[in-house]
Order: C-alpha cells, then sequence, then structure tokens
C-alpha cells in the first residue's frame, strides 16, 4: 500500500517495468499518437492510492474525488473493475477486457493478469484471496473464498481456484485447481525477482 511520494513514484516504476515501457525522451509523444491505455490506468490507479492514503487535506480529497470521476471512466472502457490498494508494485495487466478484483482482495508485488480474470468473495462471506508476489494468473481464471495463494505460482487458463495453495514455483490448473507441476516463474513473469 502506498503510503509516501517516494512509494508512488517507486511504485509507477515497477508498473513501468512490468508493462515493459521504456524511459525514452519521446515517450510522451509516443502516448500522444498512440496512447496505451493500460498504463494510463496504472498510472491513474497508482495516482488514486496515493491520494487516498497520503493526502488527508481537504484540496487532496478533492483532487481524489475528481482524478476517482477520471478514472472510473477508463476502467469503464476498458472492463477492469480493480479497486485501490489491492495490488502491490509491478503490476501487469496484459489485454483489455473483463478484470474484476474484490477490494478486501490483496496481491503481492509483480503480479501478471490477464482478461477475464476474477478474484472475489464466495457464498456470502466477506473475506477475498490473498495472493503473494510473482503470480501469473492467465486468462479466465477464477480465484473465490477466504483463500491464500503463495509465491511464485503460475495458475493456468481458465482455472478455478477455491482452496489454498502454500508450495512456491508451481503452476496449478484445473476446475478445481489442483497442482500440476514445478514452473520456473522468471519465464512467465520476465521482472519477478
Amino acid at each position: 500500500m502506498i503510503s509516501s511520494k517516494a512509494e508512488y513514484k517507486a511504485y509507477l516504476l515497477a508498473d513501468k517495468k512490468a508493462l515493459n515501457i521504456g524511459n525514452g525522451k519521446l515517450m510522451w509523444a509516443k502516448q500522444l499518437i498512440a496512447p496505451d491505455y493500460i498504463w494510463k490506468f496504472q498510472k491513474g490507479l497508482r495516482k488514486l492510492e496515493y491520494y487516498k492514503n497520503c493526502r488527508k487535506d481537504i484540496l487532496g480529497k478533492v483532487y481524489y474525488a475528481l482524478i476517482k470521476l477520471r478514472h472510473r471512466k477508463l476502467a469503464l472502457k476498458l472492463g477492469f473493475s480493480i479497486p485501490e490498494n489491492v495490488f502491490g508494485p509491478g503490476l501487469s495487466i496484459a489485454h483489455y477486457g473483463t478484470i474484476v478484483v474484490n477490494s478486501r482482495a490483496r496481491v503481492g508485488k509483480n503480479c501478471r493478469i490477464h482478461v477475464c480474470t476474477n478474484i472475489g468473495a464466495s457464498g456470502g462471506s466477506l473475506e477475498a484471496p490473498i495472493i503473494g508476489d510473482n503470480v501469473y494468473i492467465a486468462p479466465g481464471v477464477k480465484i473465490f473464498g477466504n483463500i491464500q495463494i503463495g509465491n511464485n505460482i503460475a495458475i493456468a487458463a481458465n482455472s478455478s481456484v477455491g482452496k489454498t495453495f502454500i508450495e512456491e514455483n508451481i503452476l496449478i490448473a484445473g476446475s478445481p485447481a489442483k497442482r500440476i507441476k514445478e514452473v520456473e516463474i522468471k519465464k512467465l513473469i520476465p521482472h519477478a525477482n
């Protein structure tokens, strides 16, 4: 969770690295001609987190409300329902499309997430999943309930994860999900450390 201006900048740098966005001098021109809406969404998300967590003054609250409206429009356009303070640094949203995340979920650093993914509570419970660092979430994955997903885990496409997986460096798949094999997460998330 972002708690200072320095942390806000560190989150932005980690997200930029995760999305493989360069630091060229003409970056602003490229964004003007062919905008990267996922990067724009993630920058807005981090800005919302900064203003929500760090700016408690009246001007900060007013600005937070204004950027939240603008951010919500972009989220609807892209199909994302991702609340503030859920994802750690290094978030990489792979494509436009439906992604729904419960506000009580927590996801560690360096998460790569694909379309048609749902991370939420189950059966009227308020508890949502807690997901570790360096987790690859393929298209169509459903993660639900009061569960934990450990570090360095890949979840295969169209899997339904409703139980805890703590073992590291594994691939889980299926409906219901089960351990399939060991996996080298650096091959799926190159920026993972």
